[in-house]
């Protein structure tokens, strides 16, 4: 039994992952997503610090889910390292739309509608909740082979959204 079970986990770790042309039907949209991105460049607005980093997409669970993998560095106005973070987000079809589940282990953030121009754009807005914020992520791929990327919030109870981080990204492969 616990051979049986070693096997199937070992198999389950090397078998590959599907790729853009192997996306659900309901991802595929989300295609100009999928690979490595490096050498992030933003601004933080509410501290007027920049950020750096990569990130990836990749198809998953047989095409069915899009990981995304990130890694931030965060500076302060003055260009001083200021700390850094690990984050993910699980992006999946359900039921007529899209909807992405975020972490970077102190944050959770579930978005449950995506507005899509397919292969070039995606904006993704949380879920509504009396007391708190509504959140939106948005991902555009401006020629040439660079990702714009886009984070924003609207306090509890407004309905303006306010800049917290903006940046691009260049493809790494």
């Amino acid at each position: 039994m616990k051979m049986s079970v070693l096997a199937l986990s070992a198999s389950m770790l090397l078998a590959p992952t599907a790729h853009a042309g192997e996306l659900a039907p309901g991802l595929r949209g989300l295609s100009f997503l999928v690979g490595g991105w490096k050498d992030a460049k933003g601004v933080v607005a509410d501290t007027g610090g920049t950020s750096t980093g990569r990130s990836s997409f990749t198809a998953e669970a047989g095409g069915a889910v899009l990981l995304r993998r990130d890694h931030t560095e965060l500076f302060d106005k003055t260009g001083k390292p200021s700390g850094g973070f690990d984050q993910i987000m699980m992006i999946y079809p359900e039921g007529d739309g899209l909807r992405a589940d975020y972490s970077d282990g102190e944050h959770v953030i579930h978005y449950d509608r995506a507005e899509i121009d397919p292969g070039k754009a995606v904006t993704f807005t949380s879920v509504a909740q009396p007391g708190r914020p509504v959140f939106r992520l948005s991902y555009r791929l401006p020629p040439p082979d660079r990702l714009s990327v886009s984070f924003a919030m609207a306090p509890p109870g407004s309905a303006t959204v306010q800049p917290i981080a903006d940046g691009f990204f260049s493809r790494a492969n």
